[in-house]
């Protein structure tokens, strides 16, 4: 069967790398228009992104067409062209038809090169088929729909790339659509940074990208993330800046602090032995007079100071800046959760187990402070995986973590204000998949993401990218045979990408569905809003929304 979908030859094998193949278009096809007919398939022969297999004796080589180009020759006087493309071999094909990922067995020049037809096409992709978690169309087969590995995809970590207006949100939520339909009881988290996936409208009702039934919707100030939830390294990222030269004292004295207040608390829990990171609660503003009175202290009637004096002055004055500031309130003034016994409900809301069972827990960080965006991503991440971590059933309820924008709390750089959080998410990249959790990270500058981050991910899902330095960067991350595909970023349509990786069974361009409903759009429409923009604002209202920190 795979012979006769293979029949319609194109072009013949010119010269064969390690890296992949160069091939010459045969007369009959080097025309402009180089139609040709499959079935009931008609496409261009040698097309970007279109597959073709190369046979010779009993080697059969699927390849994906990267690059097309045309040279001059005289013949008698007589100007003629030759058409060439080259080609990326993938993997090979069976006897039997069927797909086998990487090329133990290359062909020489002369081989013979032809067209792939969807028939071929579904052989190929039949293995995935069966789970039915179909994302999008082949590009270069529209009537060929796109089902991916979703062991692969979530159990082993993956990343979505792509510039700004690529089609990122997109991309995220249609594939939280089709999982939602194909898993009906997937676990989702998503950190929503700009509010695009659940919002408010302006009668304060709840609208979202995902079914009503499947979303539940926390604003992470409603929420009230405590911080006594956090472990020693997020209250340092939080309170100690890294780069003054008394930081090292800081943070010794914040873990002898807390280690003391803690074990206060675990007595009156009953608790045992008890760590600096237990998550039970201490009063925040008992640790800031043990600072202070430390900060202050005299001795021998005021005439000789304590070894700790003056130590703290930029600590107390950080620490009181935060407590002082409204924005803060949700993280370090708790109303609901201070109380140690708190934790189950603020769990069970936050994995979708509270009243409203849900699919996808959509947290909404646009309302808090852009600097504390890292910290509490930090606990969100610690927090699922501390959940399932000791969760006897984690196997039956695995859980992942999206992170939008995750370059701006997991940076490159070895060290920086977010290094806490930094070391959090890499943690739970090296040894979540062990206790069912996950983590996709969704950046529009990898090169800024973390490494190790990366280097985890098994599955890429890279959007237009135009950027040198990124396209280089997402070259080195993926196997070497593949590298050269990533020439084709530049030229991909909004909500298009290049699937990399394990969780499809070869690199494979492919149209993203159009997720319905789509998410909230931040892009800004100039040309009508100067063209049939309001006269005047109330600038009285922008003022007092900017006081009290309230956004509509």
């Amino acid at each position: 069967m795979a012979e006769q979908q293979s029949n319609v030859l194109i072009a013949t094998l010119t010269e064969v790398r390690g890296d992949g193949m160069q091939a010459r278009v045969i007369e009959e096809y080097a025309t402009d228009t180089p139609l040709l007919t499959i079935g009931n398939e008609q496409m261009l022969a040698g097309s970007i992104g279109s597959y073709v297999v190369v046979r010779q004796a009993s080697v059969a080589v699927l390849a994906l067409v990267f690059k097309m180009w045309q040279e001059d020759r005289f013949e008698q006087g007589e100007r003629l062209s030759d058409r060439f493309f080259s080609l990326i071999s993938v993997g090979e094909l069976k006897e039997d038809g069927t797909f086998i990922r990487g090329v133990r067995h290359y062909p020489t020049p002369g081989a013979k090169v032809y067209a792939v037809g969807l028939a071929e096409i579904n052989a190929i992709f039949s293995q995935f088929r069966e789970y039915e978690f179909f994302i999008g169309q082949l590009s270069a087969h529209k009537d060929y729909h796109l089902s991916l590995d979703p062991r692969a995809l979530f159990g082993r970590h993956f990343a979505i790339v792509g510039q700004s207006g690529s089609g990122k949100s997109w991309a995220v939520t249609s594939l939280i659509q089709n999982t939602i339909k194909a898993m009906p009881k997937s676990n989702i988290i998503l950190l929503d940074l700009h509010g695009e996936y659940c919002w408010k409208d302006d009668a304060g009702n709840i609208q979202s990208a995902f079914p009503p039934e499947a979303v539940n919707y926390v604003e992470a100030t409603e929420l009230e993330m405590p911080y006594w939830m956090m472990t020693y390294a997020e209250l340092v990222d939080l309170f100690i800046d890294r780069s003054d030269k008394g930081a090292s004292i800081q943070m010794a004295f914040m873990r002898e602090v807390l280690q003391q207040l803690k074990r206060e608390s675990g007595k009156q829990l009953g608790l045992g032995v008890v760590s600096v990171d237990t998550p039970i609660y201490f009063s925040l503003v008992e640790m800031y007079r043990q600072f202070k009175n430390a900060n202050e202290e005299r001795k021998d009637f005021g005439k000789v100071e304590g070894a700790l004096f003056g130590q703290f002055d930029e600590f107390l004055v950080r620490m009181q800046s935060r407590f002082n500031d409204v924005r803060y309130d949700f993280l370090l003034k708790p109303k609901k959760r201070n109380k140690s016994e708190t934790m189950a409900d603020l769990l069970r809301e936050f994995v979708g187990l509270g009243a409203h069972k849900a699919n996808v827990t959509v947290i909404d960080l646009s309302s808090i402070p852009t600097d504390v965006r890292p910290a509490v991503s930090a606990q969100v991440g610690r927090l699922a995986y501390e959940f399932n971590y000791w969760n006897p059933r984690r196997r039956e309820f695995p859980i992942t973590l999206i992170c939008e924008e995750a370059h701006a709390y997991i940076p490159r750089e070895k060290h920086g204000q977010y290094e806490g959080t930094k070391r959090m998410m890499e943690r739970i990249a090296k040894e979540g998949r062990k206790y069912g959790v996950s983590i996709g990270v969704v950046s529009q500058r990898p090169t800024e993401l973390s490494e190790t981050m990366l280097s985890q991910c098994s599955s890429f899902i890279c959007l237009r990218t135009s950027n040198p330095d990124d396209q280089a960067y997402i070259k080195g991350l993926v196997p070497e045979a593949e590298g050269d595909l990533t020439d084709i970023l530049a030229s991909l349509g909004r909500g298009e990408a290049l699937v990399l990786g394990e969780a499809a069974p070869m690199p494979t361009r492919v149209q993203i569905y159009k997720p319905n409903p789509e998410p909230k759009s931040n892009d800004v429409d100039y040309f009508t809003s100067w063209r049939e923009g309001p006269d005047d604002l109330d600038v009285n209202e922008i003022v007092k929304l900017w006081r009290t920190q309230t956004r509509k």
